[in-house]
């Protein structure tokens, strides 16, 4: 399973910036009495007695933005609680009960996930009681903290934990799970014509399903006995030609549909060059870590006159960071090359779910160093000590290492790369954590063997 994920939400200056850096040790959130600071939604990985979870800081709920962007901060604070397995829904014990906090309570309603409510400020327990008001919002479990004097830290962590979801599969469960592919691209790239040809293809059964006013449309299908969800998006245009809601909303329905999706279907026109639109669609895809497909449609205009390998070259160029997709070169009118494209997805799909062992990895990364140490950084030279895989969808890797700052995004990237020439996930995103140790705290894991240890 995918690492579980806890995002903090509530009204401006109500902490959440401040529990966000107070349950990571570190400073990484900026901290302001003013409102708004926070716009974009930050992520970072906490450990705590050996378990895991991604906590994320989203902006304040309500707030009009000073530089008119707060349909952007509300989409990102919405696709935080899109993705989120538990909610820390914060409130401010010094200033009580506000009307902004009763909104999103009442916004908080319609989300049937876990919610802990947190009452914070509360510097000292003569405090604790003024935090009960809170009860009257009526959502989740209420803890009174405080980030300034520590307080209740380890309960706030239990309660967390106890409510994650259990990152092994059920006892029992055989059914394969049911791929969600989503079908993005600019307009007239030939989407809905993909769809209406799966429609129609033999050994496959289809339904629509209508999803949520905010949502895309859910087509079902069957091919060969496996079942499948395609999700049909709106086409989409650049920025500057984004006017009205309507065309606001179906931007924000394709990114959320992304967002649901296990596998991606970026759609390019053969007879069209690569836009604005597409680039913008092919970086949020590799945002939020999706397998990917770019799917050349419509190849029957130009099939005997224009090579394949011309397009290939094309992409690489305009996508140099996603070298690890695969291209797809389709008919969706006549469906010439579909099936093949939907077996491809799948491989993708599993390759996403894959795990290895430990002690592959460590194998693996002690031959990358051998191969090609990471500079000095402050006249001292970045040590691994081990490394593990700690998710899946993506396939998520921790590495233990002595100084995390001290590997540039060049050598992440070697690294990610020799993982993925040699792991069996070659052609989709891999996550990648690197997490401070010190070298005596790795010889104590009870839990590590010797040859597990890179030195």
């Amino acid at each position: 399973m995918a690492i579980p994920r806890v995002v903090i939400v509530g009204r401006p200056n109500v902490g959440k910036s401040s529990i966000f850096n107070w349950l990571d040790g570190r400073r990484l959130a900026v901290v302001d009495d003013m409102a708004g600071v926070t716009r974009d939604r930050q992520a970072t990985l906490i450990e705590h007695d050996d378990r895991f979870f991604e906590l994320v800081d989203t902006g304040g709920m309500g707030i009009e933005d000073v530089d008119n962007l707060t349909k952007l901060v509300e989409q990102q604070i919405e696709a935080g609680i899109d993705e989120a397995d538990v909610l820390l829904f914060v409130v401010d014990t010094k200033t009580g009960l506000t009307p902004l906090d009763e909104k999103v309570a009442e916004r908080l309603r319609k989300i049937e996930k876990p919610i802990l409510l947190l009452a914070n400020k509360a510097d000292h327990a003569g405090l604790d009681n003024s935090a009960l008001e809170f009860h009257r919002l009526g959502r989740g479990w209420l803890i009174p903290i405080s980030t300034k004097e520590n307080r209740n830290k380890q309960q706030l962590f239990d309660e967390i934990f106890e409510r994650l979801p259990d990152t092994q599969p059920d006892e029992g469960e055989t059914d394969a799970p049911r791929m969600k592919l989503t079908i993005v691209g600019r307009r007239n790239v030939g989407k809905s014509t993909f769809v209406n040809t799966l429609a129609q293809a033999q050994r496959m059964i289809v339904s629509e399903v209508a999803g949520t006013t905010r949502d895309s449309v859910d087509v079902h299908f069957n091919l060969d006995g496996h079942k499948f969800i395609a999700i049909d998006t709106p086409g989409l245009r650049r920025n500057k030609s984004i006017r009205t809601n309507i065309d606001f909303y179906g931007f924000h329905r394709a990114q959320r549909s992304i967002r649901r999706a296990d596998v991606s279907l970026l759609f390019f026109d053969c007879m069209e060059s690569i836009s604005k639109v597409d680039k913008q669609l092919a970086h949020y895809i590799e945002q939020q870590f999706k397998p990917c497909i770019f799917v050349v449609n419509k190849w029957d205009k130009v099939a005997g006159q224009v090579p394949t390998e011309r397009w290939v070259r094309y992409l690489r160029e305009n996508f140099p960071t996603m070298a690890y997709c695969p291209i797809a070169f389709i008919t969706g009118q006549s469906g010439k090359n579909m099936k093949a494209l939907l077996n491809h997805a799948q491989m993708l799909f599993k390759q996403s779910q894959t795990r290895v062992p430990t002690a592959m990895i460590n194998k693996l990364l002690q031959a990358a160093l051998q191969q090609q140490q990471p500079p000095l950084y402050m006249n001292r030279r970045p040590k691994i000590y081990f490394g593990s895989q700690i998710g899946t969808t993506p396939p998520t890797l921790i590495l233990m290492c002595n100084i995390p700052q001290g590997f540039p995004p060049s050598y992440q990237r070697y690294l990610i790369n020799v993982c993925r020439d040699n792991l069996p996930f070659g052609e989709v995103p891999i996550k990648l954590y690197l997490q401070k140790r010190e070298s005596q705290d790795v010889s104590n894991r009870e839990k590590k063997s010797s040859d597990e240890i890179l030195e």
